[in-house]
């Protein structure tokens, strides 16, 4: 596939461009799934490989929050690093034990879910912010920290969205620290569904290796950028482009 031209930079400019969509508002699987598929990936191995691509973006996310952390009420952040790497790790089994005949007809609505998501996120966290129901039990906590990272060890598309709500949903009000856990939990989840994905050999290493690249400098450039771009018009931008993509697999299918 490297050997040719188109596909190399159809999967660098995906990558890029995802990495800085990560790094302003989210969204960046819309891109790089899409691109491999259409490059030429089976859908699994390329749903598998996108993730690997973005890993380096979360934890360079943990990073830039370092001084924010805070687990959500309920939980510890042992607690919390337990029930991402199992939840990621339940989530990549469940990946690998899905043919590609079945994940192709699984990911146009996997696309429309993170694409309603991305597109109401605004909306659901301004609920969530103005619930005063208090705090949530450890044992609902625990559920759902577990479901989200199952949902993100499978398919990552749409995760922000649903950690910074489900922090929401627990109690949390900072907002920095629910931006740094959100990353703490993706790169955890991601780190082990990625050696799952390297376990169970679907991942295709010579395009995960460029897109990684591609993705961290889009990553940069993207948080550069974050202040010349007004949200709004990103936000309709990636839930445009959301669309588009769920559309064309809709029809490809």
């Amino acid at each position: 596939m490297l050997n040719d031209p188109f596909n190399v930079m159809l999967l660098l400019a995906a990558a890029m461009i995802a990495g800085a969509l990560n790094a302003v508002a989210g969204g960046g699987s819309f891109l790089t799934l899409p691109a491999l598929v259409f490059a030429g990936l089976p859908p699994v191995v390329a749903n598998a490989t996108g993730t690997v691509a973005l890993l380096p973006g979360y934890a360079a996310g943990v990073l830039g929050f370092r001084e924010d952390l805070e687990a959500p009420p309920g939980l510890s952040l042992r607690a919390l690093t337990v029930l991402s790497l199992i939840g990621g790790a339940i989530g990549a089994a469940l990946l690998l034990v899905t043919d590609n005949r079945t994940f192709s007809k699984i990911v146009p609505w996997l696309l429309l879910l993170a694409t309603i998501l991305f597109a109401v996120g605004p909306t659901l966290l301004s609920k969530v912010k103005n619930n005063e129901s208090g705090h949530a039990s450890a044992g609902k906590s625990a559920v759902g920290l577990l479901a989200v990272s199952i949902y993100g060890g499978y398919f990552n598309g749409g995760l922000g969205i649903l950690l910074l709500a489900l922090f929401g949903l627990l109690g949390q009000v900072n907002l920095n620290a629910m931006n740094g856990m959100k990353n703490v939990v993706s790169a955890l989840l991601t780190a082990i569904a990625v050696a799952i994905y390297a376990w169970g050999g679907v991942v295709a290493w010579p395009q995960a290796l460029v897109m990684m690249i591609a993705a961290t400098a889009g990553g940069y450039l993207g948080a550069r950028l974050a202040r010349r771009i007004p949200a709004p018009m990103m936000r309709v931008g990636i839930v445009v482009l959301g669309s588009i993509m769920t559309t064309l697999f809709f029809l490809r299918g």
